[in-house]
């Protein structure tokens, strides 16, 4: 009998999860779930942001020593930050696309606005004092925020992704251009925790059906009301239909034209990783699985996927930007009484692109750097109460697309430098 895939468990316990959460919360049985179902996804969250940041040490170090040209790597660099910036500025300009075609603010009338903000103001306040604390922070702070002052303090927060790649960077560069017969002994060493690294990553993937039945279980039954829910579907919907256009049709379009390989065979290879980053809307907790597939199911060579996919879950959130506009636009078309001008939304989309880039790869970060957008472009903070109810399931959504950018431009890029070997069944 053959094998059942990982991404088929992971989609049965996802399943399985929202149903018995939906029962719970019909026989107002919350507590169990809660108290007793929920922390086995915490549980499993905290094993893959365990293992997040070694994984991006070692298998750095170990791809920045196998270029053995510093060249190599600036092409490397130059490519995937080129690719990422273009994708980004792309989504953003989508969100606002459909956001200006649908205008998902006019469907929500005073009454529903003024409950989402009264039930939600207490969580809008706190992202907004967040925002504004890093408001009050110089011109060039998140330039400064980059270099850590003290690495092993950066290695202990999972918030400081930039800092640690920085200084592994460094560290490979030192690798490249010391001895060779010198770094070798580092080299291998790092080569060795690897291959450890990667089997403790499999142990953790058994449990990975369990986790996600918890985290889907507790989700249905945190979920707010129904009813609320309703006034804001045209929203939802907006958000969810930019992301389907970068998913399955900006993605594989770029696939086919810069690395030939076929949308359908290569979604079917990450799906786990996909599945993964629905479940835990992190997308830092599902890199060591998207580091994976991409290598081992897609064909990329190793030593570019441990150099583009740590940048990537750090740096390169599209569904984070487009969601940002078209919520930045909803906002100001429920609370605003004329439309935004052309050079506010043009401001949206640098504003967005940049705090997309900021945004750490952990749940729900894209809601503090969108009071930013918003105060930016004159649009009420308050109004981000309006969109609490739903940021969840949308935040779930969008860690999808998050992730499947940083797996496509690893593809692209790799085909570009020559590094892409699909394996026998791609």
């Amino acid at each position: 009998m053959k094998k059942l895939a990982m991404h088929w468990k992971i989609l049965i316990g996802m399943i399985l999860g929202l149903l018995f959460g939906l029962l719970m919360k019909n026989l107002e049985q919350k507590g169990i779930v809660v108290d007793w179902i929920k922390p086995f996804g915490t549980i499993f969250i905290n094993l893959l942001k365990m293992i997040a940041v070694p994984l991006i040490v070692v298998s750095l170090i170990v791809g920045l020593a196998d270029l053995k040209d510093i060249s190599k790597l600036s092409k490397l660099g130059g490519r995937t930050v080129l690719f990422y910036l273009c994708s980004t500025v792309i989504a953003v300009s989508i969100g606002l696309g459909l956001a200006n075609l649908i205008k998902p603010g006019r469907y929500i009338n005073k009454e529903s606005r003024e409950s989402l903000i009264q039930n939600f103001s207490v969580d809008a306040s706190q992202k907004i004092q967040m925002a504004e604390t890093a408001k009050k922070s110089g011109p060039l702070q998140p330039l400064i925020d980059i270099v850590p002052d003290n690495f092993f303090k950066a290695l202990s927060d999972n918030g400081s992704m930039l800092q640690v790649i920085l200084f592994v960077i460094l560290l490979g560069i030192g690798l490249i251009l010391v001895d060779e017969k010198k770094a070798k002994p580092v080299v291998d060493f790092f080569k060795g925790l690897n291959e450890v690294i990667m089997k403790i990553i499999d142990i953790i993937m058994l449990f990975s059906p369990y986790g996600v039945f918890a985290l889907m279980a507790s989700l249905m039954v945190e979920i707010p009301d129904f009813s609320t829910l309703r006034a804001l579907g045209i929203y939802g919907l907006t958000v969810v239909l930019g992301l389907f256009i970068m998913a399955f049709i900006f993605y594989p379009t770029l696939l086919l034209i810069f690395a030939k390989v076929n949308p359908i065979k290569f979604f079917k290879a990450i799906a786990p990783a996909q599945l993964l980053a629905f479940s835990t809307s992190s997308s830092a907790a599902t890199l060591p699985v998207t580091m994976e597939c991409v290598t081992e199911h897609v064909g990329v060579d190793e030593e570019v996927s441990s150099f583009v996919l740590p940048l990537g879950a750090t740096v390169n959130m599209d569904g984070t930007s487009l969601y940002q506009a078209v919520a930045a636009i909803f906002i100001a078309q429920a609370m605003l009484p004329n439309p935004l001008d052309l050079n506010t939304q043009l401001m949206i989309v640098v504003t967005a692109t940049l705090a997309s880039i900021g945004s750490a790869a952990v749940p729900s970060a894209g809601m503090v750097m969108l009071v930013i957008v918003l105060g930016q472009a004159g649009i009420p903070e308050a109004g981000l109460a309006l969109i609490f109810a739903i940021d969840r399931p949308l935040d779930m959504c969008r860690t999808v697309v998050n992730v499947t950018s940083d797996s496509t431009v690893a593809t692209i890029v790799a085909k570009s430098v020559g590094k892409l070997h699909h394996p026998k069944d791609f």
